[in-house]
């Protein structure tokens, strides 16, 4: 996961867009807003990627008032909304999403 984030973002100067591993639609983009280091620093401390609300395409995504779960639109459970000092953490499970559609 590291490897690949690091070389696909010095290679194209963009962010990597991840997909629902069921429906092939885009659900997260990162890193938006700040560096890749800190994008897989912050994966890292916590286990699994995990994304901000500006990375979020919310066309795809939706998270359960109720429990913080976080799943697409067709169904696929993605991981939880873990808020902390920083606003809202999208830890997904790194089987929930696909690097190509």
């Amino acid at each position: 996961f590291e490897k690949d984030e690091r070389e696909i973002v010095a290679s194209t100067g963009e962010p990597v867009t991840f997909y629902d591993s069921v429906s092939g639609k885009s659900l997260f983009r990162a890193p938006v807003g700040r560096s890749v280091d800190e994008f897989i620093n912050e994966s890292k401390i916590h286990g699994w990627p995990s994304f901000r609300d500006e990375e979020v395409d919310w066309n795809n995504v939706r998270v359960l008032k109720s429990s913080g779960e976080t799943v697409s639109t067709v169904g696929t459970h993605l991981g939880h909304n873990l808020p902390d000092r920083s606003g809202n953490r999208y830890c997904i499970n790194l089987v929930s999403v696909a690097g190509n559609p």
